[in-house]
């Protein structure tokens, strides 16, 4: 359990935050040769954390694993060993280069069927709340549903609208 809040503590620091911090740095000084570094650790940073999604379930019991993980992320982020450059030049580069049309491709039907998924929920959406409301006007006194009580000029008295007889100009209750 220790080791778990450690390596959680770790991995927000050292695999997060400063990275975070550093891209923004070089973002603010424009320094290309630090954005490509950096652009670098996010792409094996975020395979690492899709990856460890799934080991963190499976593999956890494992000994050492914490300790094992804290370890490959300091190595990612050091530049002595510039792990992250290392792993997206050697792996995932040429992995992404063979199949970016197939995954472009992926994306495109994704985007249209989420827009097309998105537009018939909404449409069930407003059907299902239209009946809704269809049926809470309906529901209730029956036939009256539509009559409501308009108070006269007497005291005590009431007088019943309906939309048959609707009040205008020529015609008022009062």
């Amino acid at each position: 359990m220790v080791s778990w809040m450690i390596c959680r503590l770790v991995v927000l620091v050292f695999g997060m935050l400063y990275p975070a911090y550093a891209s923004y740095k070089a973002v603010k000084t424009k320094n290309i040769r630090e954005y490509v570094r950096w652009m670098m650790y996010w792409i094996v940073f975020a395979l690492f954390m899709a990856v460890e999604t799934f080991t963190d379930i499976f593999i956890s019991w494992f000994p050492f694993y914490y300790e094992i993980k804290m370890a490959f992320v300091l190595w990612l982020l050091s530049p002595y060993t510039r792990g992250a450059s290392m792993l997206y030049r050697k792996f995932v580069h040429p992995s992404l280069s063979r199949h970016e049309k197939e995954i472009d491709t992926y994306i495109v039907q994704a985007k249209e069927r989420s827009y097309e998924t998105v537009l018939s929920f909404g449409k069930r959406g407003l059907n299902i709340a239209a009946s809704a409301a269809v049926q809470a006007a309906t529901k209730g006194t029956g036939q009256d549903a539509c009559e409501t009580a308009i108070p006269t000029m007497s005291v005590g008295l009431t007088q019943k609208w309906s939309p048959s007889h609707q009040p205008g100009p020529e015609r008022s209750p009062w």
